[in-house]
């Protein structure tokens, strides 16, 4: 096996290769990646000593100005964020002050939308993951206006027209009906805040147009367990990243967890000697499910196997390092590449929960019973799989008039 060259560091920051070496050792970062971070500093240690600067002389201007130089050789610049190991060490070392954040100073929208939060959380109340949707849609329609030659944060003459046009655009991206019914809701809640912040002059929020189809009108998607059976074995077990894979995808399928579930799961959520995993899903409810063998073995094996050294108290992290905690998107873009590597039409987490209710159903599995399994309070939002039970639906269907 070739060894890895180690590459030097000359200049002002010569003396913190070794302490960088080890910071990325304890991130995870492997012998290549660790040996490519510390040549990017290598460069910049030569470059402040082209520029006669001091380790201690290093701030976010100059970090910036070096980063700058950078943007024209290179197809993706290191950013600021991905020097954070170097400032992490050289903040230890007392070389540099506390104060030289990574992140980018805070502006008016991120003044804003710490208001926005705060007023979710204490007037509204709502959940966490509903907090980060409703903030994202908010930022993008803001930002958007920004960036049309709007001046300030873009809150001043919103219009129902303006509201309109992002949601016409909204439309034209290809989204499902019922993640355009969340745009909608997400910017009457933003327009609400508005207005009560004296932003608004006029309650736009009430003038936002539904969405306009009827309830309950698609028939939910069937997924053969054979495709099933497919998209588990696509999962590579000799990588880190099939195990890790491998444990998701039986969560979902099995439990009928959805993404967000499985992204927030964490070490301390598998009670195994009780055989239970805890799962806090919507609405804070939290719910004591039986693990089943297959899926603790995996869930095992990733653990022992595959999952990296971290801090975190997540369950799933990423593979790459820095290892952080994964998204719930993430846990989605996981399904839809195996599904792809399996052969199948590409689709998302939420199609393992339907597959999960309609095998139920097709074993003899009564409504009530799947509504327990899917965590479902409302037995209405269950009945959209009656849909599929033909057996049942042969029994009521009349027979078709005879002329004779």
């Amino acid at each position: 096996m070739s060894k890895v060259p180690r590459s030097r560091v000359l200049g002002p920051l010569a003396d913190y290769a070794d302490g960088l070496r080890t910071e990325l050792d304890r991130l995870g970062y492997t012998a290549m990646s660790k040996e490519l971070k510390v040549n990017q500093v290598g460069r910049l240690s030569r470059w402040m000593a082209d520029q006669r600067l001091e380790a201690g002389d290093l701030d976010r201007a100059r970090l910036t100005a070096f980063l700058a130089t950078m943007a024209s050789s290179r197809r993706r610049p290191p950013t600021v964020a991905a020097m954070k190991p170097l400032l992490d060490v050289l903040r230890s070392r007392g070389v540099l002050s506390d104060d030289m954040e990574c992140a980018e100073p805070p502006g008016p929208l991120d003044e804003l939308m710490d208001d926005y939060r705060t007023w979710m959380i204490a007037d509204r109340g709502l959940a966490v993951r509903t907090i980060g949707r409703y903030e994202m849609t908010a930022r993008r329609f803001l930002t958007g206006r920004v960036t049309a030659g709007r001046s300030g944060i873009g809150v001043r003459g919103v219009t129902t027209t303006a509201v309109t046009e992002f949601l016409l655009a909204e439309t034209s991206r290809g989204l499902a009906r019922g993640s355009l019914q969340g745009r909608v809701a997400e910017l009457r809640s933003l327009l609400r805040f508005l207005y009560l912040k004296e932003f608004l002059d006029s309650e736009v929020a009430r003038a936002v147009p539904p969405l306009p189809g009827w309830k309950d009108t698609a028939v939910p998607p069937r997924m053969a367990a054979a495709q099933v059976q497919a998209l588990l074995a696509s999962c590579d077990l000799a990588t880190r990243a099939g195990m890790r894979d491998h444990a998701m995808l039986g969560l979902l399928w099995r439990l009928g967890l959805r993404s967000a579930e499985v992204a927030s799961l964490s070490l301390d959520n598998m009670l195994w000697r009780a055989g239970e995993v805890v799962v806090r899903g919507k609405g804070q409810r939290e719910d004591h499910l039986p693990l089943p063998t297959d899926v603790g073995d995996s869930v095992t094996r990733y653990i022992l196997k595959a999952r990296p050294n971290s801090e975190s108290r997540r369950l799933f992290l990423t593979v790459h390092a820095p290892h952080r905690p994964l998204w719930p998107t993430a846990v989605s873009q996981v399904v839809w590449r195996q599904s792809r590597r399996a052969g199948l039409a590409p689709f998302r987490a939420h199609l393992l929960r339907h597959a999960l209710a309609t095998d139920l159903l097709d074993r003899g599995v009564k409504l009530p019973e799947i509504a327990q399994v899917l965590r479902q309070r409302d037995l209405a939002t269950t009945a959209v799989y009656a849909k599929v039970d033909h057996t049942t639906l042969r029994g009521l269907a009349l027979p078709w008039p005879v002329i004779r």
